[in-house]
């Protein structure tokens, strides 16, 4: 089978990861890359063999023969590059957070259906070494029907210093944190029937919402509550960047705790086994456990860019994710819960 060649569009902070991301799997190269600041596309270029470098998308799409795009850009430019991916017909894989607005989000998905082309999400959380192994945990049924669960990425590590472009988002905390645990709530409990939100501004010098909490009751009848904030405060359990989970079911409990522990509890008594994700050379090791969950959901997209399968984090079921994010701002900005069905 031939390899699929694809173009990258951003090469800003998350580029350095995503690219070696996807050529951990075989068969797959990127050939051509663009950024509005075209220094920057020529430096990542040179890292990788990459010489054909665009300041210009559509001249890229024009002269570059590419199987599929990657769109790895600041979420105001997102809709537009998928429309024009689109208009070429190829199929399009896209950063998180999808859209602006759940309004885009779907006409993003119109253009593609439109279009005939799959839109893919790199949504890599649900993809982390440790939470699939809780998931796994859970689908064996050992703690029974889960009623009620709380999800917590929360941490006093100085995100602004290597993202600094966060600091100016109009809505922070929620779209880059929300876009991954929400869809990690739904992913392990179901989907959100109901979502109340409410939001602090701890930092003075943003623009957005640094500290989220939201509860939401699913259609199987569980309370989760999500936790999530950037404060950059003092925690005792602050294990940046991974993700702490508790679920109660009817015959037992289950944790996902610091240094990726897992926990059940059973009338047997509590089993305990360490979950740790691989470790890549290319991922910085303060991202570890987030580095390396994009490989996995990069090789599920390119065995759907194949035809080989079903990928998990297709934009339609991202739309689920995006609908409670949004869903969290009405909630939070009206003081009142959102409900979805």
């Amino acid at each position: 089978m031939k390899d699929l060649r694809f173009a990258l569009f951003g090469t800003g902070f998350w580029a350095n990861y995503q690219l070696p991301g996807w050529l951990e799997s075989p068969g797959v190269r990127c050939t051509a890359l663009y950024n509005r600041t075209r220094s920057k596309a020529e430096a990542l270029g040179q890292l990788y063999g990459i010489g054909a470098v665009y300041d210009n998308a559509a001249e890229l799409l024009e002269k570059e023969p590419v199987d599929f795009a990657d769109i790895c850009t600041g979420v105001e430019t997102h809709a537009h590059l998928v429309r024009l991916a689109a208009s070429k017909r190829l199929p399009v894989v896209c950063q998180k957070p999808l859209a602006v607005s759940l309004e885009e989000a779907e006409r993003m998905l119109a253009d593609c259906r439109a279009a005939g082309v799959a839109l893919y999400v790199n949504e890599n959380f649900r993809w982390q070494t440790p939470i699939r192994a809780f998931k796994s945990e859970l689908d064996t049924g050992a703690i029974g029907r889960v009623f009620r669960a709380r999800i917590s990425m929360v941490s006093g590590f100085p995100v602004f210093q290597n993202q600094p472009f966060l600091r100016d988002l109009p809505q922070f905390v929620l779209t880059d944190v929300g876009s991954h645990v929400l869809d990690v709530a739904r992913f392990l409990f179901g989907e959100a029937a109901s979502i109340y939100c409410q939001t602090h501004r701890v930092h003075t010098d943003i623009q957005g919402e640094d500290v989220a909490t939201v509860i939401l009751h699913t259609v199987n009848d569980a309370t989760v509550l999500v936790e999530m904030g950037y404060a950059e405060n003092y925690l005792e359990r602050d294990r940046f960047p991974e993700t702490f989970i508790f679920a109660e079911g009817e015959r037992g409990s289950l944790e996902l705790g610091p240094d990726y522990w897992l926990r059940t509890t059973t009338s047997t008594g509590t089993h305990l086994r360490r979950t740790p994700p691989p470790r890549y050379a290319w991922a910085d090791p303060a991202y570890d456990v987030v580095h390396s969950s994009i490989v996995p959901c990069q090789a599920n997209i390119l065995s759907a860019l194949r035809g080989e399968g079903e990928a998990e984090t297709t934009g339609d079921d991202n739309l689920r994710t995006v609908r409670l994010v949004f869903g969290a701002y009405e909630s939070a900005a009206a003081g009142r819960v959102v409900r979805f069905q």
